[in-house]
């Protein structure tokens, strides 16, 4: 597929059914192609299944019946908690069918998470894994939880067994009315800079993803021929990532897809691929990152026609190696679990590696000034925003109708990410509002700093901070963890300065490094530069 950019900006519609919802959708695949595969499932022990989108439609409208019968309905919030497995979809579109909003979660939480999203939403109903029952099992007397379902495991007290319940259900389902302005999910954000928030998704989230993610993104739509096409994304089912790609993408428009259980390793995950014929790919910088560490990497056949990437801004060396070993370039594309793909390095665009692409088309998507609402020049830092009536951004937060007219009251949605434009309309991601480093006088995005530091062979990860400094405010901090081979010294610490200020401008280069084993994250891999800031502060501050 190839975008001509400028004439899709221009001529981009929205025309959202108002019928539109995902249970309809995958009814109306299994019309179409119901022979057609949806999925290919394995497992890190040798399991494979297979799913079709008659399979989906009947497995789906099974669990709705299920729900029914426990007395879940139009409204009511259900969580789950669960692995990559060939149930998942039977499990939320079921839900859907139902009426019901979806609360994803991730086994990454701790149970004290789940019990905060359970009592912040009334969630009344979780699924979850026999696996990940012992994280549930201690927050039920403090929560609204008084339905469990679980999957992979027989009814025990107060669980009610998933293949017993759908045992014996009708095919066939009589929901509720749901429309592409009806509640979907609640999607809780990574919580980097406070608790996690609600983010409340409409049907219509999914008819958005199909247009944008879909088109400008993954490089496929409806109609296009899958006859030869396996997508893979790598991502669990508790993220809203999941729904930005293994939901939005691949089951709106209807293509095939893999589904992995276990953990990731890169010659394990190049395996697969190889196996699978694997030809759309979507995986996280790390996962990248780690891919091109292997030696072998060139070695293995893949059938690649397109990778995507998306999480964090991708490093430039992971694009330079994709190319060289498939001859296919990792196109970054930017978003948040409020929004869709809001910029994008779309099918056919020249890579500009470091930058996240132009913004995709029908969003209006735009950097503003940090303060008022007006659009900066090129190579000006800003806030990347998007107009508050754009289809393809959340509806709000649930049930939080003071964060709603905090977030809302302008003229655009802010994002708290920064970013700049160059002279060819492609965005450069800057940081998080509050990372960005003020060094006598001078603003510098810490991704840019941690990008170069990781074309040194000596370097694995980083994370660029402000560091207190009695004459300059500021200066740029590096915490560093280094490559397998590689010990920390004075001597490092001078050789990746010198290093630094040959790859960026003088300015920007770390005058304090420290090397670290590991680096403080989010649930959802997401670096906490606020833990990073604070131990700064009280050390120099």
């Amino acid at each position: 597929m190839q975008i001509d950019y400028q004439r899709e900006r221009a001529e981009f519609e929205w025309d959202i059914p108002e019928d539109y919802n995902l249970p309809a959708v995958i009814e109306s695949h299994a019309e179409q192609f119901g022979h057609r595969l949806a999925i290919k499932f394995r497992d890190d022990e040798g399991g494979e299944e297979q799913r079709t989108y008659a399979d989906l439609r009947d497995d789906m409208n099974r669990f709705a019946n299920a729900l029914e019968s426990l007395g879940v309905g139009e409204g009511d919030r259900v969580m789950h908690l669960l692995p990559r497995h060939p149930d998942v979809f039977a499990i939320q579109l079921g839900a859907l069918k139902r009426g019901a909003i979806l609360v994803p979660c991730s086994a990454m939480l701790k149970p004290k998470d789940l019990q905060f999203r359970a009592n912040d939403c009334e969630a009344t109903t979780i699924v979850c894994h026999d696996e990940l029952t012992e994280m549930v099992e201690p927050i039920l007397d403090e929560t609204p939880l008084d339905t469990m379902v679980v999957l992979d495991g027989s009814r025990t007290g107060s669980w009610e067994s998933f293949a017993a319940l759908v045992d014996g259900e009708s095919t066939e389902h009589d929901g509720p009315d749901i429309g592409a302005q009806s509640p979907m999910s609640i999607n809780y954000t990574s919580g980097t800079t406070g608790q996690p928030k609600p983010v409340l998704h409409r049907h219509r989230w999914m008819h958005c993803f199909e247009r944008v993610n879909g088109r400008y993104w993954w490089g496929v739509e409806q109609g296009t021929d899958f006859e030869d096409e396996l997508l893979w994304a790598t991502t669990g089912t508790g993220w809203a990532k999941w729904f930005w790609s293994p939901v939005g993408v691949a089951l709106t428009t209807g293509a095939s897809q893999l589904i992995y259980r276990g953990d990731f390793d890169p010659k394990t995950f190049l395996s697969l691929m190889e196996e699978e014929g694997v030809t759309r790919l979507c995986a996280v910088p790390t996962q990248y990152r780690m891919f091109t560490q292997e030696d072998d990497m060139a070695d293995y056949d893949l059938s690649l026609t397109e990778v995507v990437s998306a999480g964090e801004p991708l490093n430039r060396e992971p694009i330079q190696a994709f190319d060289e070993a498939f001859g296919v370039t990792p196109r970054d594309g930017y978003g948040q679990t409020e929004t869709v793909a809001l910029v994008t390095n779309y099918p056919g665009i020249d890579v500009k590696p470091g930058s996240m692409g132009k913004p995709t088309p029908g969003l209006g998507t735009t950097i503003i000034d940090t303060v008022d609402d007006e659009e900066v020049e090129p190579g000006e830092i800003g806030e990347i925003a998007v107009p508050v009536d754009s289809p393809a951004i959340f509806d709000g937060y649930f049930e939080k109708p003071n964060l709603d007219e905090k977030t809302f009251s302008g003229a655009y949605y802010r994002t708290g990410d920064l970013a700049s434009e160059d002279k060819d309309g492609y965005f450069f991601f800057e940081g998080r509002a509050d990372d960005i480093i003020i060094s006598s006088g001078y603003r510098i995005g810490p991704f840019e700093v941690e990008d170069a530091l990781i074309g040194h062979s000596a370097v694995a990860e980083a994370a660029a901070v402000g560091s207190p400094h009695t004459e300059r405010g500021n200066v740029v901090k590096a915490y560093v963890i280094l490559a397998d081979g590689y010990e920390g010294s004075d001597e490092l610490v001078e050789e990746l300065q010198e290093y630094m200020k040959e790859e960026t401008a003088p300015y920007k280069y770390p005058r304090r490094i420290e090397f670290v084993d590991e680096l403080p994250k989010t649930s959802s891999g997401k670096i906490r530069r606020i833990e990073l800031r604070d131990k700064e502060q009280a050390k120099f501050g």
